[in-house]
């Protein structure tokens, strides 16, 4: 039955995920960027859900590669696993700072075709990065003229990422840190809020590679708990400045204390936050955040 299915292919993840956090315990090797995706998982492998997860695993591998005269290189593996996975293929990207655009949609397609023609059906996130490991730094050199380029690589020039990051905090209080929140968003052309107090909540939305550099500035800081609540990824075809602003629910990053109260001033009113969230179309953000139907 597809329920056995899918709970044969939810603990293959499981255990997949498991292995990866063996062999690489170290956060800049291994990371899971959506824990709350990873705890549905585990959660519904357990039984204890019959309700499929709703949200993709996500996690980055880095790979450190040799390059020839020159030291190491980084390449940086964003992995997201459908849930059907590995029955259907990860969604991977690969990246560095040493890539040009066409020398990385390049790398990131022979990557793919190499799992298609090896891996139908069986995990193969070890294998992808073993591939990395070898293949990554020689596309660093690929001089790719425009000619060589297919069209489908032309056009994928062209798409870009909006992402919306829902972050939870057990609290944020330090003056320091919300001075940050603040510039490193308008430094990246963010947009969205952020509440202090306990819990912090922090949204900011705009291209998902300025998110991705705010959440690896946001969480290197010393935090009690934080996390990516909840993500949204919205494709933009063409991605001009007009369509990126068109997919803003918040003009500028503001902070937005609402009615403080609690000893330190610190407990926000959630109901306020609720109506402000409302006001601005994200009221099923609430239910995510505090696991409880807002009103």
């Amino acid at each position: 039955t597809t329920e056995m299915a899918n709970q044969e292919e939810a603990e293959i993840q499981i255990s997949e995920l498991d292995l990866l956090s063996s062999m690489f315990p170290y956060e800049e090797e291994f990371a899971v960027t959506d824990q709350l995706a990873l705890a549905e998982l585990k959660h519904y492998v357990e039984n204890e859900s019959a309700e499929v997860p709703s949200s993709k695993v996500r996690f980055i591998l880095n790979v450190k590669a040799e390059v020839p005269n020159a030291s190491m290189v980084e390449f940086s593996m964003a992995c997201a696993l459908p849930f059907k996975y590995p029955t259907v293929l990860p969604e991977l990207t690969v990246r560095s700072s040493l890539l040009s655009r066409s020398q990385q949609i390049l790398l990131n397609s022979d990557l793919k075709t190499y799992l298609m023609q090896n891996f139908s059906g069986e995990p193969c996130m070890l294998s992808a990065r073993e591939w990395v490991k070898d293949h990554a730094a020689a596309y660093i050199d690929k001089n790719l003229s425009s000619s060589s380029m297919t069209t489908s690589d032309a056009r994928q020039l062209q798409i870009t990422t909006f992402t919306r990051l829902w972050i939870y905090s057990h609290h944020i209080y330090n003056k320091q840190k919300r001075k940050n929140i603040i510039d490193w968003a308008k430094e990246l052309s963010l947009s969205g809020f952020c509440m202090p107090g306990k819990p912090g909540v922090v949204c900011v939305e705009g291209l998902q590679s300025s998110c991705e550099e705010f959440w690896s500035r946001v969480r290197r800081l010393t935090w009690k708990r934080i996390l990516i609540r909840h993500r949204e990824d919205v494709s933009l075809e063409g991605g001009g400045h007009a369509e990126i602003q068109k997919q803003r629910k918040f003009p500028t990053l503001e902070e937005k204390c609402f009615d403080a109260h609690g000893a330190r001033g610190n407990h926000m009113d959630l109901g306020q936050l609720y109506h402000y969230l409302e006001e601005k179309g994200c009221a099923d953000i609430f239910q995510m955040y505090f696991g409880v139907e807002g009103h």
